[in-house]
């Protein structure tokens, strides 16, 4: 399945959680933290500004980037988990 998201909002594949502490301890799925930090497989085609211009996203297809914890929406495609973020929801670039 192919997704092409609106307005601002991008598809970001989320980067796997860790499986191990730094100490050494295997965490179980349950205790492992939200993802906060995921490649961008979709980008929108931007924002309407005030005049009705598109405004051109900063992000592209293949950037990683970390994006706000509690934001998006978790989607599953192909039976793999994806998340639909707003521009504004996205906290950095990852270079």
């Amino acid at each position: 399945m192919t997704l092409k998201p609106l307005s601002d909002r991008v598809l970001v594949e989320p980067s796997e959680a860790d499986d191990v502490t730094s100490g050494g301890i295997l965490l179980p799925d349950a205790a492992k933290e939200k993802p906060t930090k995921g490649k961008i497989l979709a980008v929108g085609p931007g924002k309407l500004d005030d005049n009705g211009q598109v405004v051109a996203m900063s992000v592209k297809v293949g950037d990683t980037v970390l994006y706000e914890k509690y934001g998006g929406s978790n989607i599953k495609i192909d039976g793999k988990d994806r998340v639909i973020v707003r521009e504004s929801e996205i906290l950095a670039i990852v270079d």
